[in-house]
């Protein structure tokens, strides 16, 4: 899609570098690094070039087996000045982390590194996500050279707030997360038609909360961080994204819309609202079975025994399905728990009447609620796709590339 350079400074934050460059790459952008020698005292240039697939450029001396080249592109015939020919085909160039001593360097102009002299040739947009001490952020010094970028039209990322690497100091200098540094860097690429432009897509994650007190409630393990990955992914290919959240504790991408909701039925009726404007839905949470028949408005005393009288509650998934209108795909997901869970699966594909079901047999405690990873099946009318274990952010363009697949044979397209 794009070419994007990173330069990556000394720094602790480092580290999350990393996994921006590996975000940026799985969103389909050519990733070149560019590291100063302190950078490589926190992180080896050798798992960036495993993560982007290209080499790792320190030294503008330094001689660029690619010639300037991005992961997937021709090579040119000849062998160009490297720290010029990337400034001039990369659509953007991020300096993340930036420490103070690479924010003053750019700041003056200096151009001693690969980092710094592609940065002075760079006419591509500029970005700077500077990250240090809280009180080296905040010296006059620093602030001045970060105001000097932001007049030269440099964008500066703001560090957030919060611990930093010296053990028990908190304050602002954290690098941001690096979805958000990757959905910066995005929005200052060159207009390009996205596959996914003009789709609205609704996201429904995490799990429903079924109150018994105003203290207690009837719920399950569901983190949410699946339909996170999957509204994170459908925003990346240029979808309007609505995500629908149940006790979600994690933050939604960046330039994705979020409702907040608690119970089935608050679940339920938001995405009833939302679901006629929406061309793909993506039925990621998981709802409550059942509720209490009444929930008291009192906390209930450890006094006694109690028990409690349970209620179906809505079925959102099926009761979507039904009223769903010419141009809609419609994925849900089960989470099953051993035996013939692909059978269980393709007898809730019939009986919801949705499209595709995104099977997760949790029995694995590997890839069960929390995992960072996942293994599923997608299940369809036209057979089973099994998708091996990754992280889930992978899981999530797997899905969508069915759906693409799925939506290929709608005509016209909505």
């Amino acid at each position: 899609m794009a070419r994007i350079l990173l330069g990556v400074s000394g720094g602790i934050a480092a580290y999350k570098a990393l996994e921006l460059a590996r975000l940026a790459t799985l969103a389909g952008h050519g990733v070149r690094v560019l590291m100063t020698e302190t950078a490589t005292r926190f992180v080896g240039a050798a798992s960036f070039e495993g993560i982007v697939g290209a080499p790792v450029l320190l030294s503008e001396f330094e001689r660029d087996p690619l010639r300037g080249a991005f992961p997937g592109e021709e090579q040119p015939a000849h062998d160009p000045i490297g720290h010029l020919e990337l400034a001039a085909n990369c659509d953007a160039y991020l300096v993340a982390p930036a420490s103070a001593n690479t924010v003053a360097k750019l700041a003056a102009g200096v151009a001693d590194s690969m980092l710094t002299t592609s940065f002075l040739a760079c006419p591509a947009p500029r970005l700077v996500a500077p990250a240090m001490n809280d009180r080296m952020y905040g010296d006059a010094a620093t602030q001045a050279n970060l105001q000097t970028l932001r007049e030269r039209g440099v964008e500066v990322i703001e560090p957030g707030e919060g611990l930093l690497a010296s053990r028990g100091e908190r304050g602002r200098g954290r690098l941001p997360e690096p979805a958000e540094l990757l959905a910066r860097l995005e929005a200052v690429l060159p207009a390009a038609e996205r596959p996914w432009d003009g789709l609205r897509v609704l996201v429904t994650a995490g799990g429903t909360r079924e109150p018994i007190d105003p203290v207690r409630f009837i719920g399950n393990r569901s983190s949410g961080r699946m339909g996170i990955a999957l509204a994170a992914a459908a925003a990346r290919r240029g979808a309007t994204v609505t995500l629908i959240a149940a006790n979600v504790a994690l933050p939604a991408p960046p330039g994705v819309r979020r409702l907040d909701v608690e119970t089935t039925a608050e679940l339920e009726r938001t995405a009833r609202e939302e679901f006629d404007a929406a061309h793909v839905l993506l039925m990621a949470a998981a709802p409550a079975d059942f509720r209490p028949a009444r929930s008291a408005d009192e906390k209930l005393t450890r006094e006694g025994s109690l028990e409690l009288s349970l209620q179906p509650t809505e079925d959102i998934l099926a009761g979507l399905a039904a009223a769903r209108g010419e141009g809609q795909t419609i994925v849900g997901f089960a989470a099953e728990h051993g035996g013939d869970a692909v059978g269980r699966a393709r007898a809730k594909l019939a009986r919801k009447g949705a499209d595709l079901i995104v099977l997760n047999d949790v029995s694995d405690p590997a890839i069960g609620f929390e995992s960072a990873d996942n293994e599923v099946t997608l299940i369809a009318t036209d057979g089973e796709t099994p998708v091996p274990r990754a992280p889930k952010e992978q899981i999530a363009e797997a899905i969508l590339d069915r759906v693409d697949t799925l939506r290929a044979a709608l005509s016209p397209r909505k």
